[in-house]
Parts: structure tokens; C-alpha cells; sequence
């Protein structure tokens, strides 16, 4: 370390230290004293003091400088430190706050101050890296003592008031919200509109891929396959492995593809998905119910999302409506408000798939609104599916209604309700329009006729799955000219 150190001073960079002084590591405590937080050794401060020449910016907290610097007595701790390093010296003092010096010490009002923040102190692990993470950021950036003071003192703050370490410390759109809005409840865990922001901002899941264009072929349909004929589940399970197969030929490996695949028929294809790079979504709802009902698997209380694999992103179809009557809307959105706690609850995705067509008229204005009620009732989508509309003022007016609400939603993808591709390929049209609307997601215009010809026997394995790649090659390459049609203009 202390190479390291004298190379990084003599190529001109940057070098901080963190005094995080643990007393039984320096052996002046027992071994299991790891609670301890300061024990007087004059041994630890000499060595101390032999290496702070060699750093630009020197963090700890008051009984951390005392050993430091060789005294109890916090300022003249600190104007010991001074004595050997021309560092800055960021003293913590708990709920005091902290204070930066940069030259001489004489008195606290030597130093500057950033403001602090009022919450609730539930768990101190990881306290000290949130704070010195905050501070790194202002460091870094160039900003004043007390900004970047302010910044450490947030981030720490956020630490000490959740659960857990490292998963509590905030994004950077999160920081600049909870800097502008404030404090509204000490609890920040259980502050509704930081957490949501949180969550969505700080998202790890489904994978590592890069889903700002989604491509998916959705082969999680289960009542229309067994209303075909020939189907039974061992050939429903088969075939939804070659629906897979199709999906792999024409993603070949590259990121923005994914599908749509049930548990129920498609177990082995869903399975054998993982680990393919492929995006993952899994359907939770009973095949046309409404009011909406979950598949058993599941249970009351979807406690079955606990052996989900974590890249899957847990999809729901509800059939829906404004013009429905309040018991019916109560019903529905208690059924998805469950599932998507239960979705956050074990860190899975959650996309939401609205189709109001499929119940009444709808015009320029009706998705719109069916958003609205679930952002209303509290339910954050990661994902919305959406039913292809005609118009720009339909995608616009929906587009808000989710802006209005999450500005870090990860996107919209477009269903296909069984269109031709040509009607597809006119939707797409305009939905990439908006950079919203990531892609699409449709299933049987793509593998509605094979399925048909391969059940009945008129087709084997291989054209079956050369006829799907051709169909969910032919939609990616129209959504792909839609895209680029839009990034040109």
C-alpha cells in the first residue's frame, strides 16, 4: 500500500484516507473485540503519523483522529495531524455533522460545514463508506467543502436509516431528489417516493444486458395452444422448447432479445432459457381471467416468487377498463397490488400488461388513464406492455400518464394481439416514434401457424422452427427500420 501510494504521489494523482481505526486488527485489543472503536496507543500513532504526509484528503472520526493525532482532546488531535500533513482533514462528530479544514487549526469555526439530516438512525453498518462515498463524489467533482459535505452527510444518512450496507446507499438521481425534496419522514426505508426511486434506479436485474431495445418473441401463451388440435402438454412443452430454439437462431448471442414463457407448459424451455443472455419474462396471470386470477403456482400469498431464478421478470395481463365498475376495479388491483409487493419483496422486475380493447371501446385517452389508476394505487411497474395504438396522441397521452409518475421506468414494449406482420410493421411505425416505447413483444403472429401445423402433424421440428425464426426475424428487422427511421429524423 505504501508503494502504491508514493507512485500515485509522484504521478500528480489523487490520494485519500479513511483512519477507520479498528483497535483489535492493530493488536491492541483483544480478538474479539471487534466492537471496540478506540484504544490509546502511542505505538499505532507513531506509525499513523509516519504516513500522512501522503495523502490529499484524510477522513475519520473524532476518537480516529485521536489516535491520529496522539490526544483526546479533538482539536489538538487535529493540529497534531496538521503538524505532519498538509491533507484536508474531515472530522466526523455524529449528529454535529462533519467539518472540513484546509488550512490551520484553531477552533471548530476553523472549518467548514456541510448541513445535516434529521432521520432515524436504524442500522450504522456501513455508515462511514456512504459518507465517504458522498464525499468522493463532491471531492472528485470539484465542489466546495460544504457541498461535498452534504453529499457525505446524505449518503450516510441513507445508510444508517435502512437495512443492510452496501444495497442502501443511493443512486445519484436518488441524491439530487433527496436534496431538492428533503426530509418527509426520518424513516427514509420507509419513505414511499425515495424508495421507489431507489429501487428503480439501482436496478441489477434481469442479468447484465443492455434492454434499451427489446425484442422479444412471447411464446407464454397456454389456452390457445390447448385449444388447438393434437395439442396435449407433453407436445405443448415440446414445442414451446423449439419456440425457444427459434429465439436463439435470430438473437445469435447479441444483447436487446428476449422472450415471453410460461412455467406451466414451458418448464424446460423457460429453463433451459437461463444463462442464454436472452431477457426473461415469466407469466403469473390465469389464461382470460378477469377479474384476474394467479396461477396456483403461486400461492395466496405469491410466496412461489422465492424460487424464481432472479434474472426472470414477473409479467401479469390484466383485462381492464375505466368503464369498469368500482367492485370489479377493486378486485383487480388488490390481485396486482400482491403480486407486485410480492415481486419487489424478492427482487424480481415486474412488468405490467394492460389490454382495454379487449373489454370496451377505447379512444385517444384510455390507457392513459388505466396507468394513471395503478401509479394511483401505488403499484410502480419496471416494464409496461402496452396494445398497439394507432395514433401519436394514444402513445403521447400514455407516455405522460408514466412520466408524470416514474421518470425511471425502463420502458414500454408493444403486444401483438394476434396482427398480421403488416399490421405490426404499421404500429411499429408509430410507436418508435417514442423513446419510450423500447420494442415489442408478440407471440402468436409469429408462432400461431407453426404451431397449428406442427400439432396436426403437417410439419416436423425443423421447418417449425424455421418458419418462427423467419416470422420474429421479419418483425425485429421492421422494428429495427421503425427505430432507425425515428433516430434519424
Amino acid at each position: 500500500m505504501l508503494k502504491a501510494l508514493k507512485v500515485a504521489r509522484k504521478n500528480g494523482l489523487q490520494t485519500a484516507l479513511d483512519i477507520d481505526y479498528r483497535p483489535n486488527l492493530w493488536g491492541v485489543a483483544r480478538h474479539g473485540d471487534g466492537e471496540s472503536r478506540f484504544v490509546e496507543s502511542a505505538a499505532v500513532t507513531s506509525k499513523l503519523q509516519s504516513t500522512l504526509h501522503l495523502f490529499d484528503l484524510i477522513v475519520g472520526t473524532e476518537e480516529e483522529f485521536h489516535i491520529a493525532g496522539g490526544t483526546t482532546d479533538t482539536i489538538k488531535a487535529l493540529q497534531a495531524v496538521r503538524a505532519v500533513s498538509d491533507a484536508t482533514l474531515v472530522c466526523k462528530r455524529g449528529a454535529a455533522g462533519a467539518v472540513a479544514f484546509e488550512d490551520a487549526i484553531e477552533s471548530w469555526d476553523c472549518g467548514q460545514t456541510g448541513p445535516g439530516f434529521p432521520i432515524e438512525v436504524f442500522n450504522v453498518l456501513g455508515a462511514g463508506d456512504g459518507f465517504f462515498s458522498g464525499l468522493l463524489k463532491g471531492w472528485l467533482d470539484g465542489e466546495p467543502w460544504p457541498r461535498a459535505l452534504e453529499y457525505a452527510n446524505a449518503c450516510g444518512a441513507f445508510a444508517v436509516s435502512r437495512h443492510g450496507c452496501t444495497p442502501a446507499y443511493p443512486s445519484l438521481a436518488e441524491l439530487e431528489f433527496f436534496l431538492k425534496r428533503g426530509v418527509v419522514r426520518p424513516d427514509l426505508r420507509n419513505d414511499g417516493p425515495l424508495e421507489q426511486i431507489h429501487l428503480a434506479t439501482n436496478r441489477t436485474n434481469p442479468g447484465a444486458g443492455d434492454w434499451s431495445t427489446m425484442r422479444v418473441f412471447a411464446f407464454d401463451h397456454r389456452s390457445q395452444l390447448e385449444e388447438m388440435p393434437g395439442y396435449t402438454p407433453e407436445k405443448g412443452g415440446t414445442f414451446k422448447q423449439l419456440c425457444l430454439k427459434a429465439a436463439l437462431t435470430v438473437a445469435d448471442g447479441r444483447p436487446g432479445y428476449g422472450i415471453l414463457c410460461d412455467n406451466r407448459i414451458g418448464r424446460r424451455a423457460l429453463h433451459l432459457a437461463a444463462g442464454t443472455g436472452l431477457w426473461t419474462g415469466r407469466p403469473c396471470e390465469w389464461p382470460g381471467s378477469r377479474p384476474l386470477r394467479l396461477e396456483p403456482e403461486l400461492g395466496p400469498d405469491c410466496g412461489g416468487l422465492l424460487q424464481w431464478a432472479r434474472e426472470n421478470v414477473v409479467k401479469v395481463l390484466c383485462f381492464c377498463h375505466p368503464d369498469d365498475d368500482a367492485a370489479l376495479w377493486s378486485d383487480q388491483i388488490a390481485t396486482v397490488e400482491r403480486l407486485f409487493s410480492a415481486a419487489r419483496r424478492n427482487g424480481l422486475e415486474f412488468l405490467l400488461e394492460v389490454i382495454p380493447s379487449k373489454v370496451a371501446p377505447v379512444d385517444d385517452t384510455t390507457t392513459a388513464t388505466l396507468i394513471r389508476r395503478f401509479y394511483g394505487a401505488g403499484i410502480y411497474p419496471d416494464w409496461w406492455k402496452l396494445e398497439p395504438m394507432a395514433t401519436r396522441a394514444a402513445w403521447q397521452n400514455a407516455i405522460d400518464a408514466i412520466e408524470e409518475h416514474d421518470r425511471h421506468t425502463r420502458g414500454i414494449v408493444v403486444l401483438g394481439l394476434d396482427a398480421s406482420e403488416e399490421e405490426l410493421a404499421a404500429s411499429f411505425g408509430v410507436a418508435a416514434g417514442f423513446d419510450l416505447v423500447r420494442g415489442f413483444a408478440v407471440g402468436r403472429t409469429i408462432f400461431g401457424q407453426a404451431a397449428r401445423d406442427w400439432l396436426s402433424g403437417r410439419i416436423g421440428d425443423e421447418e417449425a422452427v424455421a418458419r418462427m425464426a423467419a416470422r420474429y426475424q421479419g418483425l425485429c428487422d421492421s422494428w429495427d427500420r421503425a427505430a432507425n427511421n425515428r433516430a434519424a429524423a
